[in-house]
């Protein structure tokens, strides 16, 4: 199993943010988290990047620990995670976020050798073109539409070298075509580089149409995984979160 969770539990004072989560996700596997506020989707994600320790329980990836780790252990080790507001800087064209994620990639971080990296542009608009932005490449990131920064921000994590993608709501405020397009960008990342992929969505249509197995997770527990029809379909799911609206 490339990431192993087993048995991870936070809390903050009384409350018991997760309670014993485990789950696996496979080598170029797409999985998405859904649940309702405040049943430990981003504490589960703030656990395997890092921002915070669990109480107990370990979080692996590919057989090495991961969970009490610093953050920036975790980076380097190949884990990008993207928050639900866009992490893009809104100076810097689109082929400037790519430049600067490939000479990180390609120095491994290291700020001298980053400053004399000297390029490669072809490669950088591979990159756009595969992930469909190819036409903003010299628009700066303030510009852009919404669903394009969310779009430029999953691709540079990827150009970044990322093995292992956490998404936190990837489509909040998008428009339906705008979250067609983001899945089907992270649909042709996975395909084309076995990037695993982590998703936390509140959008049923999107859970829908990424047609993934999913992690039901209630009050700090994985309370189902399945597909979608499996998941709908669960009497205790469809109380507690889906509603008959998604029957």
């Amino acid at each position: 199993m490339f990431l192993t969770v087993r048995e991870l539990k936070k809390s903050f004072g009384g409350i018991h943010a997760l309670q014993g989560v485990s789950f696996g996700l496979g080598a170029a596997e797409i999985k998405c988290i859904i649940g309702p506020n405040g049943c430990g989707k981003s504490t589960l994600f703030n656990v395997l990047t890092g921002v915070l320790a669990p109480d107990s329980g370990t979080a692996e990836l590919e057989g090495v620990r991961i969970s009490g780790l610093p953050a920036h252990r975790i980076s380097r080790m190949g884990i990008g995670r993207k928050f639900q507001v866009p992490g893009v800087l809104a100076d810097l064209t689109v082929m400037e976020h790519m430049e600067i994620a490939l000479a990180a990639r390609e120095t491994d971080g290291r700020l001298w050798r980053a400053l004399g990296w000297s390029g490669d542009r072809a490669a950088v608009l591979a990159r756009l073109e595969s992930a469909g932005l190819a036409d903003y490449a010299d628009q700066v990131a303030s510009q852009l539409p919404h669903g394009i920064k969310q779009r430029l921000e999953i691709a540079v994590l990827v150009a970044r070298g990322a093995r292992l993608l956490l998404l936190d709501e990837p489509t909040a405020g998008m428009t339906a075509a705008e979250t067609q397009a983001t899945i089907d960008l992270i649909r042709r990342i996975n395909r084309e580089t076995d990037t695993a992929i982590l998703v936390i969505e509140h959008d049923m249509a999107f859970v829908r149409g990424l047609a993934c197995p999913l992690i039901v997770m209630m009050r700090g527990q994985v309370l189902h995984e399945g597909t979608y029809d499996e998941v709908r379909a669960d009497p205790q799911v469809r109380a507690a979160y889906l509603g008959d609206r998604h029957a």
